[in-house]
């Protein structure tokens, strides 16, 4: 069997995440809404900014409210691009349809990721695993190969030898706390909160955020050999950022991918799926040129649009702030300092080669490299030579003899760079350069969820943990939190106490979660 400790690393290759603001070709299944919009509505009227995965859920857990207590209000969707799904998008090689898709976004979720697991579920989709995936892993310094993991007692011996037993056993035990702890977001009485900064005190993890996850690990007895090697691979084809600069949380979440899963066609069908479900009316390709006070005695906001303007009881925006050219009140803007954002290279590619090129990593011809190929920049930091990717992953046939191929860099990886690595065998080739991640490094304070009355922010969670998950997790509460502002109630029909959490310990509200049904999730149970 593969050793435990490589197997928190293999499915990174697949955890990537990407922002709001990427093309793809938008699903039929949806239609856009109308154009026509009333000025001042005579139901209220809540307004989502972003179809990604925080705007759509924030739609569907609104949907829930109505469906279970009667709440009589219209859900606004608006999206400036032409698709949903936000950071979740996928393309076909030689733009084929009948090939298999490749997911230039956001590729994984876990089980432990419960709202996306029960979705897919709930919505008969397919999950696939990434078993038949599970090829042979190497880690490239820039200068030379520095282990290859095919799963054999001599490869998990080799392993020990280098990094010892203590060290990935350790890693494994903080990971896995982790994951306890981000239960407890699952359980009956989960946190409400309105503050990134206190739900990290409460849930115990302020150390973690402000420290990087070299420090962080280090005082967890780990190795720094193991943490700058195998923990700084996750880092790298995940967040594009390295252990001695990304906060310890996102550490921890880079190596929490074991048990990888993705939807057959595309993850961003959860998304369509989530406001198809919400019957919430979507406009497409409509940028939101500003959100500013209502003049309205009954509403709260102006959202003027490129459909024009319309009036709001509430708005959530589900994109980040800064991204969007949206103009909003000083006293709003001046809030959310601006995040910067890893710029990164995504390079997907076909080939007839089942192999990278063995000369280019200094091997012999005959040699076999890796399919899937990490890299950690430890002999940069040395003086030595940089990688010149991040990752390199095989994902699978597309045809016969002829693989798919995701690269991750820091800048554009040439067609010359390609034939190089794939011995001539290039096929199609896409490239995509984005923002796609905020840079994440050690810090106490993070954006507000509650930007004003009836104003609330989802990627205000960004900084803190940014998945395609934890912002179905975000969206959830700011909805909970405006649905106690504007109607005395919340997802599931009771509004929120608030001293009910405050009595209680991080200790309790774990123990809850862990007696109740594995299955369980709030709200979509209640």
């Amino acid at each position: 069997m593969k050793c435990r400790a490589l197997l928190l690393l293999l499915p990174t290759t697949y955890a990537f995440q990407l922002p709001f603001h990427i093309p793809k070709l938008f699903s039929s299944s949806i239609p856009a809404g109308s154009a026509e919009q009333p000025s001042v509505p005579s139901t209220p009227r809540i307004a989502i900014i972003g179809a990604g995965a925080g705007g759509s859920s924030a739609a569907f857990w609104i949907s829930k409210a109505k469906e279970r207590f009667g709440l009589d209000v219209e859900i606004d969707v608006y999206e400036s691009n032409d698709y949903i799904g936000g950071r979740s998008t996928v393309v076909y090689p030689y733009d084929n349809a009948s090939l298999p898709e490749l997911e230039l976004g956001a590729s994984i979720f876990v089980k432990a990721n419960k709202n996306l697991w029960r979705a897919s579920d709930e919505f008969n989709l397919t999950r696939r695993d990434f078993h038949e995936l599970d090829y042979e892993t190497g880690i490239w310094d820039g200068e030379k190969m520095l282990l290859s993991f095919t799963g054999g007692w001599w490869d998990t011996a080799k392993l020990l030898w280098r990094y010892g037993f203590l060290s990935p056993k350790r890693t494994e035990s903080f990971v896995q706390n982790m994951i306890k702890q981000i239960l407890v977001l699952y359980s009956l009485k989960t946190p409400k909160w309105d503050s990134i900064s206190a739900l990290s005190d409460y849930l115990g993890w302020s150390e973690m955020v402000n420290s990087t996850t070299l420090d962080h690990l280090s005082r967890q007895g780990i190795s720094e050999k193991y943490i700058t090697e195998v923990v700084e691979a996750a880092t790298r084809v995940n967040y594009g950022q390295d252990v001695d600069f990304i906060h310890a949380l996102e550490g921890a979440c880079s190596m929490a991918a074991t048990g990888a899963a993705g939807i057959a066609g595309g993850n961003f069908q959860v998304f369509e799926k989530f406001l198809n479900s919400s019957k919430a009316n979507l406009y497409l390709k409509t940028p939101v040129k500003s959100i500013l006070p209502s003049t309205s005695s009954s509403q709260l906001w102006s959202v003027k649009s490129s459909q024009g303007t319309a009036e709001y009881k509430a708005v959530i925006v589900a994109a980040p702030i800064h991204t969007t050219g949206i103009t909003f009140p000083l006293t709003v803007s001046d809030q959310v300092p601006e995040v910067p954002y890893v710029h990164l290279h995504v390079t997907l590619l076909s080939t007839t080669s089942p192999t990278l090129n063995p000369t280019y990593f200094g091997l012999p011809v005959s040699s076999q490299v890796p399919r899937m190929l990490l890299t950690t920049n430890q002999g940069a930091r040395e003086g030595r030579t940089k990688p010149e990717f991040n990752s390199i992953s095989y994902h699978g046939l597309i045809r016969e003899n002829e693989w798919g191929v995701k690269i991750f860099s820091d800048h554009e990886i040439s067609d010359e760079w390609l034939n190089t690595m794939f011995n001539g065998q290039v096929g199609w080739v896409v490239r995509k350069e984005w923002d796609a991640y905020p840079k994440l490094p050690p810090t106490p304070k993070f954006p507000p969820v509650k930007l004003d009355h009836g104003l609330y922010y989802v990627n205000a969670f960004e900084p803190f943990i940014s998945t395609m998950e934890t912002e179905t997790v975000s969206s959830r509460n700011v909805v909970d939190l405006m649905l106690n502002d504007e109607f005395g109630a919340s997802i599931c029909g009771r509004s929120i106490a608030a001293t009910e959490h405050e009595e209680q310990s991080a200790e309790k509200v774990l123990s809850v979660s862990q007696d109740a049904a594995e299955d369980y999730a709030y709200g979509w149970d209640c």
